[in-house]
């Protein structure tokens, strides 16, 4: 079997397995999502619903890349250690946020400003590692190669930051984050498959696998929620992807829906605190303000996954034109 193949059905297999047998058991230990009371009314109904579900999609990844590793298709350590750290890290403040939400039942969780905190440790662990493995700080400017000395890792830092949380955000409708993450992942390995980076392309198919699984019990009426524990370690991990490509740039346009998702709120805080209680957006982020205008959950996925389809194939195309 093709070995890009083999480890996108293998992360898929492995996800939907946990996917069959998980969702009930956290149904009945009862890890369900709350919902927030100033959202859209027909949100409602969803409170209960098992979260927390990106655990599958890490742990999905994590089994097909180290089975593929261990089956005669070996990764270089260092790599490894690369691709794995940001999905761990935030990873687990995720998981952190949302076991204190849901089983704890403290609705504040870690608190939004040390999450922020940790969210800047974890990206100044990664560049330090970063840099140690030998890797540079130049930038591809569509085929200018730019040296930014000490400002990448303040590059890094704005990447990490601003797309786990953009990413966290797009996570509001049933299948929404999980969609666009599937374009944009696809669009990632195509890219790295075009550019020769084997290791990438592979890590990237993996992600893609388990999240299309995911999407299976996701899509509305979501079965399971993603939870910041995915939201927050699938963001990262498609910043860390374009970091290790030397693609920095591409990424700006792959996540241009997250990056839209992510303005939206920033903006909406901004205006609202500067006019004294004005809203631009009906309700941010931006999708709850398309629910609000009268399209239901499935338009507003359709038009974001058709806006993330474009995206990704404009990246593509940048790629190939600029960077390969």
């Amino acid at each position: 079997m093709n070995v890009y193949v083999k480890i996108f059905l293998t992360a898929f297999v492995c996800a939907i397995f946990m996917c069959v047998f998980l969702i009930p058991l956290l149904r009945r230990i009862k890890i369900g999502q709350s919902i927030r009371r100033e959202g859209p009314k027909g949100h409602y109904a969803k409170a209960g619903t098992p979260t927390m579900g990106g655990a599958i999609i890490i742990l999905s990844i994590v089994f097909a890349v180290l089975y593929l590793h261990f089956t005669g298709e070996p990764f270089d350590k260092n790599t490894l250690l690369l691709l794995f750290m940001p999905a761990i890290l935030y990873g687990a403040l995720g998981f952190l946020d949302d076991y204190l939400i849901v089983v704890k039942k403290n609705n504040e969780g870690l608190g939004k400003y040390f999450k922020l905190f940790i969210q800047i440790v974890w990206a100044g662990m990664y560049f330090y590692l970063f840099l140690d493995k030998g890797l540079t700080s130049t930038v591809n400017l569509f085929g200018r190669e730019i040296d930014l000395k000490w400002f990448y890792g303040v590059l890094v830092l704005l990447l990490f930051v601003g797309f786990t949380n953009a990413v966290n955000f797009s996570d509001g409708l049933d299948g929404l984050a999980a969609g666009l993450l599937i374009i944009a992942f696809s669009a990632t390995a195509l890219i790295a498959r075009f550019a020769g980076n084997t290791e990438v392309t592979l890590f990237a198919l993996a992600v893609t696998g388990a999240v299309l699984a995911f999407f299976c019990y996701n899509f509305n009426p979501a079965k399971i929620f993603m939870g910041d524990v995915g939201s927050l370690a699938l963001g990262a991990t498609l910043v860390n992807l374009f970091i290790l490509m030397k693609m920095e740039v591409l990424l700006l346009v792959v996540g241009l829906v997250f990056i839209i998702e992510g303005l939206s709120v920033l903006i909406q805080v901004i205006y609202f605190k500067a006019t004294g209680g004005k809203r631009i957006f009906l309700m941010s982020p931006i999708h709850h303000h398309f629910e609000l205008k009268g399209m239901n959950e499935w338009e507003v996925d359709v038009l974001f996954w058709l806006a993330g389809l474009g995206a990704a194939l404009a990246a593509v195309a940048l790629a190939h034109h600029f960077f390969l």
